[in-house]
């Protein structure tokens, strides 16, 4: 069997994986809850969801800091990876050994891809589409008026400070509720300053829970360059997860008092 992932490879399964790594939180979280806890023989230190997976599977490091001699030992017949949260460099080392299936998520339709194609592989469609539908209806479901038009920073990183710009996932589901990025015309996840920032003159500015675990502390920071400005902790797995996680985002979104 042989089939293309998201950034154009071609990978060649000779049977339904039974040894399967997931090197990314969200897409670990996705095959378990596919039912697929025992082929799941590996994930990484921040796959955190769901505890029990976490409990009971083997850490093979970090997303970027990949333990590639713990891999050989798991010895898989597939690793998922992604292109952003993986280094290439380690992902084309393991792709000379293993089968690896790599994703590339900027909206919801490549999301929706990715499971589709994962639930092929591991002869979980039915599950997968399932996840798949519920999504979609529950986004469909969702109209927060409170979020239109307003101007929006999201921060990901503390010291220095960094943003979701263009080009990704997070920035997708930040347009999708209707806002707008105060730093758009940047790419990707730029480093800011302060003076940056109050140009800015952003409506608000979401702080995120992950990578960076931004507290009340820096709130008061941030409320200093931009005193007028609703300042918000939120959660970052609602934004950036994009597996299984998200069928749980927009009552999330509902919830944001804004």
């Amino acid at each position: 069997m042989e089939y293309t992932d998201q950034i154009g490879n071609k990978v060649e399964l000779i049977h339904k994986p039974k040894r399967i790594i997931s090197i990314v939180p969200s897409q670990s979280e996705l095959l378990w809850d596919l039912g697929l806890r025992n082929e799941l023989v590996g994930i990484t230190k921040f796959c955190i969801h769901p505890d029990e997976m976490y409990k009971a599977i083997e850490r093979v490091g970090g997303t970027k800091k990949l333990d590639i001699e713990k891999i050989r030992k798991l010895k898989p017949d597939l690793i998922i990876g992604n292109k952003e949260e993986n280094e290439q460099s380690q992902v084309e080392e393991l792709r000379k050994e293993f089968p690896v299936w790599m994703s590339d998520i900027y909206d919801l339709s490549d999301a929706y891809e990715m499971m589709s194609v994962l639930g092929e592989i591991t002869n979980k469609s039915k599950e997968a589409d399932q996840f798949i539908k519920t999504i979609k209806d529950r986004f469909s479901e969702l109209d927060l008026v409170q979020f239109t038009g307003k101007k929006v920073a999201y921060f990901i990183w503390y010291s220095p400070f960094m943003v979701a710009a263009s080009n990704t996932f997070i920035n997708y589901l930040l347009e999708k509720l209707g806002m707008i990025n105060a730093f758009s015309y940047l790419s990707r996840y730029p480093e800011i300053n302060a003076a940056q920032i109050k140009s800015a003159d952003p409506d608000l500015i979401f702080l995120s829970s992950e990578p960076f675990p931004f507290k009340e502390k820096h709130v008061a920071e941030l409320q200093q360059i931009c005193p007028h400005t609703g300042i918000h902790l939120v959660d970052g797995e609602m934004f950036s997860w994009y597996g299984s996680r998200l069928q749980f985002a927009p009552d999330y979104f509902k919830t944001l008092d804004i």
